[in-house]
């Protein structure tokens, strides 16, 4: 894997107070030029001392020269899916010593506050990883039915041969990593289907997941993987590799302890 990253870019916003905590937003894009200089204006906003990198995945449009102007910026030669653009952008968290990595993707469907509430679950119960669940709370768009059953049938297969929590939303690209996950999955992330198989592989390995109901939006531009006829497709592969991921001798993570995000 190649990529250009680019230093001179902006600093992000000074932290006003909120926490000790080194947070980096993962941006993974791909073709997301429109998407993707009103979703960092809008991290910007907050002013919560976030700091930012996007991962353009070999994008054809010009959303590196729109990223770059505001943040730093990954730029991949070649496209290598969400699950490569994810672990590069873990592997920057791990190599600039973040104490926690947040996936937001790069389409503007996930509101850059609700960011809050994954480190407000995590303050109040630690976890390795802290999803972000549309499914949780009414205060969101409502996705197709066939996701909604997608979803539902996926938790239960994690379920039924990992154990652990319901997961409700494991499709959910809106996600947050201590620096034990951050360790584990820079190492190795699954390149297909990787939101619900990085699900697998975490909790076969004795990560621990918790979800936290957020407020997601309608995609405004592009066109989701998941749709029409690729979801029975989809449902299929993603079951198998839940399998396999069963099978396979678990990897188990580094200890690493993990500074407390304060409070105040």
């Amino acid at each position: 894997m190649t990529a250009f990253v680019d230093l001179d870019a902006p600093a992000a916003e000074p932290d006003t107070g909120a926490a000790s905590s080194r947070i980096l937003l993962i941006l993974p894009c791909f073709n997301e030029a429109a998407a993707v200089g009103p979703l960092l204006m809008e991290i910007a906003h907050l002013r919560a001392g976030f700091e930012t990198v996007v991962i353009d995945d070999g994008s054809t449009d010009n959303t590196y020269e729109v990223a770059r102007t505001m943040s730093r910026c990954v730029r991949l030669v070649h496209n290598l899916g969400i699950g490569g653009a994810v672990q590069t952008g873990t592997r920057f968290a791990r190599d600039n010593g973040y104490d926690f990595c947040v996936q937001i993707d790069g389409d503007g469907q996930h509101p850059p506050a609700e960011v809050m509430k994954l480190l407000q679950a995590y303050r109040q119960g630690k976890a390795n990883v802290v999803i972000g669940s549309r499914y949780l709370t009414s205060l969101t768009f409502r996705s197709t039915l066939a996701r909604r059953m997608g979803s539902r049938i996926i938790g239960a297969a994690l379920r039924l041969f990992f154990g652990g929590t319901r997961i409700s939303d494991p499709t959910s690209g809106l996600r947050l990593f201590d620096r034990a996950a951050i360790e584990f999955f820079a190492a190795r992330y699954p390149h297909d289907y990787p939101e619900p198989i990085s699900i697998a592989w975490a909790l076969r390995s004795g990560l621990t997941i918790k979800e936290v109901p957020v407020r997601m939006r309608a995609r405004e531009h592009g066109v989701s993987s998941i749709a029409g006829l690729r979801t029975m497709s989809y449902m299929v592969r993603v079951l198998s590799y839940i399998v396999l991921a069963r099978l396979q001798t678990p990897v188990r993570p580094r200890a690493v302890v993990t500074e407390e995000y304060l409070s105040s």
